[in-house]
């Protein structure tokens, strides 16, 4: 066996992808800090544990995989950038928030500002990760996969879609939903989209490699079988 990209060239790509999950997450840290509400996602994490015999970590790690089981059967491969999202995006909040220079706004207006601007960020980090085509986080994967079955929708609109239901979902199993999260649940959408658009950018054209296709088996190996 032997690797399907040179080792240069896919070291540069996790590179890549390690920065922009990086940037992804200080945009993270920001929606966070802006202290206006919970993510869609988590609201719905909280109303399922109120429901189900599950505490609040053990249900976001619940809905987590039945994201990532989505995304496979939606044909989006679990690459790299999902791993580096998993491993890199809590720690570096944890990281961040350890140097104590952003506690949490206390300001509605200053918040919703921050929670843009993080949104912003993410996107970004989100546009500097996905060209290296080593897959997307699995929220991301969610976006793009459902946005290759609307193809008559924006990428952002297809995000709002998914913020939405879940949002919508999570306040009716009885998740707290403040004006951030609602905010969150529209504007995310069309923060990424006013990005994309700047950037002349559409991540549904981009062919992505999954873990398990960065092996290539020799051409012989390829033909007995």
């Amino acid at each position: 066996m032997r690797l399907a990209l040179p080792l240069p060239a896919l070291l540069r790509r996790v590179l890549t992808a390690a920065l922009g999950v990086a940037v992804f997450a200080i945009g993270n840290f920001f929606t966070v800090k802006a202290n206006v509400g919970q993510a869609p996602w988590n609201v719905l994490c909280m109303g399922l544990s109120l429901h189900l015999p599950l505490s609040y970590g053990a249900a976001t790690v619940t809905i987590s995989l039945l994201i990532v089981l989505t995304d496979l059967l939606l044909g989006e491969p679990i690459g790299v950038t999902m791993l580096l999202d998993t491993l890199m995006v809590g720690p570096l909040y944890d990281l961040l928030d350890s140097f104590g220079l952003m506690p949490p706004l206390q300001n509605l207006w200053g918040g919703l500002a921050l929670m843009t601007l993080g949104m912003a960020v993410m996107a970004a980090g989100q546009l500097v990760y996905m060209p290296a085509c080593l897959g997307c986080g699995p929220r991301a994967a969610l976006t793009v996969g459902t946005g290759k079955r609307l193809k008559r929708l924006p990428i952002g609109a297809a995000e709002i879609l998914i913020q939405s239901s879940a949002c919508l979902a999570g306040w009716l199993l009885g998740g707290g939903v403040g004006i951030g999260t609602l905010w969150f649940a529209l504007g995310n959408g069309l923060v990424m989209q006013a990005v994309f658009h700047i950037a002349h950018f559409e991540p549904r054209g981009l062919v992505h490699l999954g873990i398990h296709q960065l092996i290539a088996r020799p051409a012989a190996e390829s033909h007995e079988s």
